[in-house]
């Protein structure tokens, strides 16, 4: 999008008349047409709870756009539930609704001539997809986050809708009864706002906030404090500031600013999809990320977040104990920030950030101090090896033995491996291979939080290694590899395993390795055919078409 776009084009000349009519009957006077038109891209939806939140403050948001003297123009974007979705045929349209939520921003966008967009979100594609439409258009932009859920509460602990998913893996494992269960099931999601924990939608928000997209203290609020509403009114209002400024995407989504995205999901023990998330919005912001970059910041930033899935708390205590200013300001302390970056309110983060302690408050736990973190070093590591050449994702928080070497037991989906999981067919030792499960392949790249809760509720979360070409949920922990590329679906050799082939996965080492002679594997090779596709007409066999490898952030432009 040009840096010249301005939408003020229908004031001018008598060939817009017609433009200037049909503003009119949405509420344009004479003098209104002088004013920056603003986009409200309204993630409103009543079908998760997630954005169930959104629209008042979208029209908190929206009245404090006029009040500042833009024309404020409402539209809606998508959205699917993760959760609701899970485990089903339906989480294949999950990561395509990323680029759905991204290109219909653009589109209304770039074809109304707007001047700056407002973008709220709440699931999880709705953060990277807002993003990656912002990144594309270069006008002047703020993301919102629609806030998080509260936790739940149950016999005197909190649960997120992972505590759900594990007590079914408890039940089954004859360890929790049917009315223990029931009440998990009640229980955990009391409201309006995201999975509570620091899973996907949680960590984006965080790291937009720490890339200056976000306003500060904005990513931890939960959806049904009055602080969120202020906040959104607030971000109008700093939207109409950077318009006039001419303060655009490309100057705060740099280099730096994603550096600082990477430091603050080390330090959080944020989710796995970040590793897909960030490389695709820097693609569309023209900035170079590459999986190596995750794992060099994963062994210089160490975990100082107590943060579920792995951890205790919730996103509610983050808040409580300082938010994402309080990580960043010790991050910045210690040589791990760009002070020096842009953010969308004018100021660098070291002036958003200079009255914030240096220290977390001695009165909480949820942020450790720098000289003891929960973990030395990041959480995530990027694995490579003859089973995964372009690259695998590994999340090693919470695990205690970070090295399995076993048998392979080989799905060819999510489903099966979930019927074997249940049929208590998956023994401690075992290495389960889920393929065909990428982006290309499935297509739409499934989250595995059913199978990886299953196997944590039967007490088999770290007795048992997964690996696999789809994703995990951001509420995954445990000895898991996901990410693999390139993925069976193209003939990566994820396609070559066989039952009982030993595989190798060591996340000190950073290997992903099968233990099967070059030969044999080539031999597989000669033999192997590519699957029928799953899909051939719809949004699924357009995206298996279209999409780029997960190494690539599974982008869909310029694949």
């Amino acid at each position: 999008m040009s840096d010249n776009h301005k939408s003020r084009v229908v004031t001018t000349g008598i060939e817009r008349a017609p433009n200037r009519a049909l503003l009119r009957a949405t509420g344009f006077g004479d003098g209104d047409f002088a004013k920056p038109i603003v986009g409200v891209a309204n993630a409103h939806s009543t079908i998760t709870p997630c954005n169930m939140g959104i629209g008042p403050l979208a029209g908190r948001a929206e009245a404090a756009l006029a009040a500042a003297g833009a024309m404020p123009q409402m539209f809606g974007t998508i959205t699917i539930s993760d959760g609701i979705s899970m485990g089903t045929e339906g989480m294949k349209y999950s990561l395509v609704s990323r680029e759905v939520i991204a290109d219909s921003i653009e589109t209304v966008c770039a074809g109304q001539s707007l001047d700056g967009v407002l973008a709220f979100g709440g699931c999880d594609k709705n953060m990277p997809g807002a993003m990656i439409a912002i990144a594309r258009l270069n006008i002047p932009a703020v993301f919102v986050y629609g806030g998080t859920i509260k936790p739940g509460h149950h016999d005197g602990r909190d649960l997120t809708i992972v505590s759900v998913f594990e007590a079914v893996g408890a039940r089954i494992a004859g360890t929790m009864d049917d009315r223990e269960l029931h009440e998990i099931e009640r229980k955990a999601c009391p409201g309006a706002g995201s999975c509570g924990g620091m899973y996907t939608a949680n960590t984006m928000s965080a790291l937009f906030e720490a890339m200056g997209m976000s306003l500060p203290y904005s990513a931890t609020m939960t959806a049904e404090d009055a602080e969120k509403a202020d906040s959104a009114a607030q971000s109008a209002r700093v939207l109409v500031e950077a318009i006039k400024a001419r303060r655009l995407p490309h100057a705060i989504l740099t280099r730096k600013a994603f550096e600082n995205g990477l430091a603050l999901l080390m330090a959080l023990g944020g989710s796995t999809n970040a590793v897909l998330h960030l490389p695709a919005i820097a693609h569309a912001a023209g900035v170079e990320l590459a999986l190596d970059d995750f794992d060099a910041f994963s062994r210089r930033v160490p975990v100082l977040c107590d943060l579920k899935p792995s951890g205790r708390y919730v996103a509610t205590d983050l808040h409580r104990a300082g938010g994402v200013p309080q990580v960043m300001k010790m991050l910045l302390a210690h040589g791990l920030l760009h002070g020096d970056a842009l953010t969308v309110t004018g100021q660098t983060l070291s002036e958003v950030l200079r009255d914030v302690p240096e220290h977390p408050r001695a009165d909480q736990d949820v942020i450790r101090p720098w000289a003891r973190p929960v973990y030395a070093h990041g959480h995530l590591a990027i694995l490579k090896g003859n089973l995964a050449e372009e690259g695998a994702l590994a999340k090693t928080s919470g695990v205690k033995v970070p090295r399995i070497a076993g048998p392979a037991r080989v799905f060819d989906s999510e489903e099966a491996c979930m019927a074997a999981i249940l049929e208590r067919r998956i023994a401690a030792g075992d290495v389960v291979v889920i393929r065909y499960e990428g982006p290309r392949g499935g297509p739409g790249m499934r989250e595995m939080l059913s199978p990886t809760a299953a196997l944590v509720g039967q007490g088999l979360g770290d007795l048992v290694g997964l690996v696999t070409d789809g994703r995990f949920s951001g509420g995954t922990y445990g000895m898991v590899v996901g990410h693999v590329a390139p993925e069976a679906a193209v003939g990566g050799t994820i396609a070559l395993v066989a039952d009982g082939d030993r595989v190798i996965i060591d996340a000190e080492r950073r290997i992903l390795h099968l233990d099967v002679p070059e030969e044999e594997l080539a031999r597989r090779r000669a033999l192997w055919v590519p699957p029928v596709a799953r899909y051939t007409r719809g949004i699924l066999a357009k995206y298996a078409r279209q999409v780029s490898s997960a190494s690539r952030g599974a982008v869909t432009d310029g694949a």
